[in-house]
């Protein structure tokens, strides 16, 4: 394992969270000491902290975000959770992502979710790192105003998923953004997702339904949520965006992602010294968390001769969908780059959209990405 640099968690800290209820979150959670390293054996579920890469930029008070979250009280949880401490930053900002890049891999190699609290959201890229180790494809989503693709290497921060992209080794095979507010992002960039086949949802757009976001987080590997892509009211964030996710909405999106069953990381990033709204972290993780517990493990983990399936016949072709018996969540039949078939995930809206003889969105994204 790769945990000698997890810094334990102040006594002074875990005697507060354990003057609470024993029913409480806190009551019910293994924690790095300085005395005791957990057994994270059958534990599913493991939140560290991570200071920021630059060590120019201060920290947020995680001790207080542990308070807040460790006060609160679990739903019908059947997962384990293990709070394994804190990550330093070192001496460079690459010494920081090769640390989260070992620890994420030791993990999620033991089918362990990390759920990485940090200061800055490049630290994504470790995260990203870690599957080099897993020999696996990553497909990412980044809950963000700004789609961070500017191929600037002088500020990281913000470049973070143009060096995913460029890097080798290239393990991506998708990039999806949630929430970019346009005036935050050039035309370039907005031209670049396009022409890279990737996804980006407006602001607008998903606050207009929050349930377009479900499919996108279902195929999801890492999930990173900056904060400054809430409102800035909310949240007493130094840049007080006055655009943004409210409460309701972000809790929802960090729901969706902990429901996905392909998620392997979650990361929350961007919040500074100055942030006053502890509480709201807290609840973003507890729904992660209650959405984790409520996982079906469907498509691909399961067959598809359990889901119904219907056929639309069209003038130059059939679409054919698919929709599960137990969560009711729909996916609509492609073919891959080897002409295999590959079901994605859609909406029952795709579906009603084919049955009045209309080709949905979805279907020409696919067949964009595969040929």
């Amino acid at each position: 394992m790769d945990f000698e640099f997890l810094q334990p968690l102040s006594q002074i800290l875990i005697d507060e969270i354990r003057q609470k209820s024993s029913f409480s979150i806190g009551g019910q959670t293994a924690f790095h000491t300085a005395g005791h390293f957990p057994d994270i054996d059958n534990k599913d579920i493991a939140i560290i902290s991570v200071d920021n890469p630059d060590k120019n930029y201060p920290n947020p008070d995680f001790d207080t975000i542990r308070r807040e979250f460790y006060a609160l009280y679990p739903g019908n949880w059947s997962k384990s959770i293990v709070d394994l401490g804190h990550i330093l930053a070192g001496d460079t900002a690459d010494d920081t992502y090769y640390l989260i890049k070992k620890i994420s891999a030791s993990l999620i190699k033991n089918n362990i979710l990390p759920i990485i609290v940090g200061a800055s959201q490049d630290t994504t890229y470790g995260i990203y790192r870690a599957f080099d180790e897993l020999e696996q494809q990553v497909s990412l989503v980044t809950i963000d105003s700004k789609i961070d693709v500017v191929s600037d290497y002088d500020n990281l921060s913000e470049s973070f998923v143009a060096r995913i992209i460029l890097e080798e080794p290239n393990n991506l095979i998708n990039y999806a953004n949630l929430g970019y507010q346009t005036y935050f992002n050039s035309q370039e960039e907005i031209d670049l997702i396009n022409r890279m086949q990737f996804d980006a949802y407006r602001l607008g757009e998903v606050v207009q339904n929050i349930k377009v976001a479900e499919p996108v987080m279902r195929n999801a590997d890492i999930v990173s949520l900056d904060m400054q892509a809430v409102q800035g009211a909310l949240t007493g964030n130094v840049t007080r965006q006055p655009n943004g996710f409210d409460g309701r909405e972000i809790c929802a999106l960090a729901r969706y992602a902990g429901y996905s069953d392909q998620l392997k990381s979650f990361g929350i990033f961007n919040m500074h010294k100055k942030d006053e709204n502890h509480l709201l972290l807290s609840q973003i993780i507890w729904y992660f968390i209650e959405g984790f517990n409520y996982r079906l493990y469907e498509y691909p983990f399961s067959s598809k001769e359990d889901y119904y399936k219907y056929v639309v016949p069209l003038e130059e072709q059939e679409l054919i969908f698919y929709k599960s018996n137990l969560s009711e969540r729909w996916w609509i039949a492609g073919q891959d780059y080897q002409n295999k078939e590959k079901l994605y995930p859609c909406h029952h809206a795709d579906y009603q959209r084919a049955l009045s003889r209309e080709i949905p969105e979805i279907w020409w994204r696919i067949n964009q990405k595969e040929t």
